[in-house]
């Protein structure tokens, strides 16, 4: 892979994370109902996926049009990478550093919006308990869930992406 490549990917990666870093400290400051919001969720995945492909396209471009998929794939991969984790890092100095009283606070509003949601859809007694109980033992701004998320999610984005890149590789014609 090209160093250009290497470094648009690079870039775009450290973009990312700004973006999502941004996010992060509005959602604090300003909305810590976001993290109840699951439409607010999907978006950020998007964006992510979109930042992602975006970096395979413009590799693509400096590569004079042509791209192979190991090339696209590395060079999606790189960006969603560095861009997560520069969103996790911020999660983490924040929510356990700097402010832990605000990730109880926000669990809370998590545990209140699934039940709310298991109660929308008739979801038993027993069942909610249970799901309030787990949700209660996991701290969802701890260091290691929030690496576990992390890792996670960077499972699934792998797997678009390698559905993603396969759209966006172009092979050089043989001619």
């Amino acid at each position: 892979m090209e160093k250009s490549v290497k470094s648009n990917a690079l870039s775009l990666g450290v973009i990312l994370g700004v973006v999502l870093a941004l996010i992060t400290v509005i959602a604090y400051t300003v909305y810590q109902g976001m993290y109840t919001n699951w439409m607010a969720g999907i978006g950020i995945a998007i964006l992510i996926i979109v930042f992602g492909i975006v970096s395979a396209v413009k590799s693509r471009k400096l590569l004079g049009g042509y791209i192979s998929f190991k090339d696209a794939f590395t060079s999606y991969l790189i960006t969603v990478a560095i861009g997560t984790l520069i969103s996790m890092v911020v999660n983490i100095l924040v929510y356990v550093v700097i402010d832990p009283d605000a990730a109880t606070a926000i669990n809370e509003q998590i545990i209140e919006s699934t039940v709310g949601f298991m109660e929308k859809f008739g979801t038993p007694e027993s069942e909610i308990e249970k799901a309030v109980a787990k949700m209660e033992e996991e701290n969802q701004f701890g260091l290691i869930t929030q690496l576990k998320g992390w890792f996670y999610g960077i499972l699934i984005y792998i797997i678009i992406g390698l559905l993603a890149c396969l759209a966006v590789k172009k092979k050089e014609p043989l001619y």
